[in-house]
């Protein structure tokens, strides 16, 4: 049975047609019946269809006969932007081949060489825990949109061809929107992807000698964690006890099954197999991306696989709930979301003026987007989010490290013999006659020029260094408005280097307000504080005494705004008679606003943080 198993992928950069493809081979192989499919049939969340990406993987098994034999297609369909490159890690993981999809009227993009660094197991994310290449898969190149009017099908297979070293014929030219040539990709997936091997006993040899590695997992109120699983070694059956290696957590097998597409409840997983597995944990923490289901009682000393090499969030931002009641609901649904999105950390934080909250790290911006969103669809959750930032390094006189993930966690200036700060290699594709305009949006980073490589006489790809922190300021949306949506951007870790940064302060009537401290480079500081309290003058409701809005660095003020007292008529009462009476009254109110003043605290709302952060 194992011989006749195809477990493959899609890859792509974002909006290359990915869905679009895995929708076609639905209909081919019989897999959805015709009246309840809908486009993206495989991206099931509304926010998915609404922005028109694949957000999460998504796994489905499809059956189909070719020359006479029946094949067991397994599909890991996988998201194409950046901030989900651990998504399609994972995926890839899974199966045995993957399909290159490329858009035939844009070309090779960014996303394309990052996830086909992750097939060939080069990038970092491609890697062992311990360093070690994962295995290399089987690429089957496919050029969508041929029939789209603004196609360049012979240009966009030479940039291919020579990415791969391949032949031009060896590339399959496709219309994933009409179906044209999409048969040609299912019958070369059952050709060239490999049927899983076995890496231990043989199925019906020694079932006990059973793996599976988890590569995704959500919950469910009555049958707890579910685990997504690629079954490695053996079978496992219902009612097992079956132990999670990394967490030594112990477990009874629910219930089994394939994702075709919902869940089909079978009496036992195979090797090579797909599917998932109901543990009944309910408590989410103890399940991870990357862990080794066993079985309880098994046969000697099994060695867990490889798993994944744990993702580092990239961007720090905290969440905190409007309604502070919230903060547990809050709580329990990171637990949740985190189950299917390892790349998500958390820990609780406390701050005055907002509360209970947590600090949590993201892989991009685009990740906080989407994280937030969910908290509030899926959770009714309204948030508070803070400025992202980067995670920066500082070292005192005595040169111990402190990891700074927050403004919050700054020590004293006095205290710091030096800082660092993370810094990426950063590629931008882009047709060549717009490399002046992003050049320019490039050299405003202020980080390094390497180089400019050529797709084609018309493409090239623009290397440059610099820090994170110019990455996550809406550098995507100048790019794409740039080159008027034509280029496409990746971007990889290098390390720390020196930097030269400053904790910046607001103070609202005298008042430090530390939900609004930010990290940010010495040399933009009074512009970034410029900009803060001016907006805080707009958003800020007047109050009985004038308010001194002011953005300070280690006690110097650098930049002021004021907020001008409201003035209510205490004389509008009195008609005619002596003046005197009418400039006592206002005196008196003077002398009031200023011991209000003195004494007077200003309640920032809700609405204010939003209006700032956003900004």
């Amino acid at each position: 049975m194992q011989e006749n198993i195809r477990n493959f992928s899609i890859i792509a950069h974002v909006d290359h047609g990915k869905s679009t493809l895995a929708d076609r081979l639905l209909e081919l192989t019989g897999t959805i019946d015709p009246k309840k499919m809908i486009p993206q049939f495989l991206d099931s969340m509304d926010l998915e269809r609404e922005k028109g990406i694949t957000i999460k993987l998504k796994a489905i098994r499809m059956n189909y006969n070719f020359e006479g034999k029946d094949y067991i297609l397994n599909l890991v369909d996988t998201p194409g932007h950046v901030d989900f490159s651990y998504e399609v890690s994972r995926s890839l993981e899974a199966v045995e081949g993957t399909v290159l999809l490329v858009d035939a009227t844009q070309g090779i993009q960014a996303q394309t060489l990052a996830n086909l660094e992750l097939a060939l197991g080069r990038s970092p994310l491609g890697r062992s825990p311990t360093g070690e290449p994962k295995k290399r898969l089987k690429i089957i190149p496919v050029i969508n949109k041929i029939d789209s009017p603004i196609a360049k099908v012979e240009e966009s297979v030479e940039e291919l061809s020579n990415l791969l070293n391949v032949m031009p014929d060896e590339i399959i030219k496709i219309s994933a929107k009409d179906g044209t040539n999409v048969l040609q990709v299912l019958e070369a997936v059952i050709k060239q992807v490999p049927p899983p091997p076995y890496f231990g006993s043989k199925p019906g040899i020694d079932p006990n000698a059973f793996r599976a590695l988890i590569f995704d997992s959500e919950y469910d109120s009555f049958k707890g964690v579910i685990a997504f699983v690629r079954v490695v070694d053996g079978e496992i059956s219902v009612n097992e006890k079956i132990n999670l290696m990394a967490t030594d957590t112990n477990a009874e097998v629910k219930e089994l099954g394939y994702l075709n597409p919902d869940f089909s409840a079978q009496k036992k997983l195979l090797a090579g197999d797909i599917g998932y597995i109901a543990t009944g944990i309910k408590e989410p923490g103890r399940v991870h991306a990357g862990d080794t289901i066993k079985k309880l009682i098994g046969v000697g000393h099994l060695q867990p696989l490889l798993g994944y090499q744990e993702p580092k969030p990239m961007v720090f931002a905290s969440l905190y709930p409007e309604n502070p009641d919230d903060f547990d609901v809050l709580k329990v649904a990171l637990s949740k979301l985190k189950l299917n999105d390892p790349a998500l950390v958390f820990e609780q934080e406390m701050k005055e003026a907002l509360g209970r909250g947590f600090n949590c790290g993201f892989l991009g911006t685009l990740h906080i987007e989407i994280i937030s969103e969910r908290l509030q669809r899926e959770f009714g959750l309204n948030l508070v989010i803070s400025t992202p930032s980067v995670v920066y390094k500082v070292f005192d006189q005595k040169g111990k490290e402190i990891i700074i993930h927050s403004a919050s966690d700054w020590p004293n200036q006095s205290t710091i013999k030096n800082m660092e700060e993370p810094w990426v290699s950063l590629e931008v594709i882009a047709p060549s006659a717009q490399m002046g305009k992003l050049m320019e949006i490039l050299k405003s980073l202020k980080g390094n020029y390497v180089d400019t490589n050529y797709l084609s006489p018309e493409r090239a790809i623009i290397v440059f260094e610099t820090p994170l922190r110019g990455i996550i300021a809406n550098l995507y949306e100048k790019i794409k408005t740039a080159s008027q949506g034509y280029a496409s951007m990746n971007y990889k870790m290098l390390g720390y280097r020196p930097a030269k940064l400053v904790k910046l302060e607001i103070l609202i009537a005298g008042q430090k307000e530390e939900a609004f401290s930010k990290i940010v480079a010495e040399d933009e500081a009074y512009l970034e504080g410029k900009r803060v309290v001016e907006k805080l003058k707009d958003v800020l409701p007047p109050q009985m005494f004038s308010v001194a809005l002011q953005a300070a660095i280690g006690g110097k003020i650098i930049a002021r705004e004021t907020i001008r007292a409201y003035m209510k008529d205490v004389a509008g009462y009195l008609y005619g008679g002596d003046v005197t009476r009418k400039n006592k009254l206002r005196e008196k109110q003077k002398k009031g606003k200023k011991l209000m003043k003195q004494k007077g605290k200003v309640n920032v709302p809700t609405k204010a943080f939003l209006e700032v952060f956003r900004a």
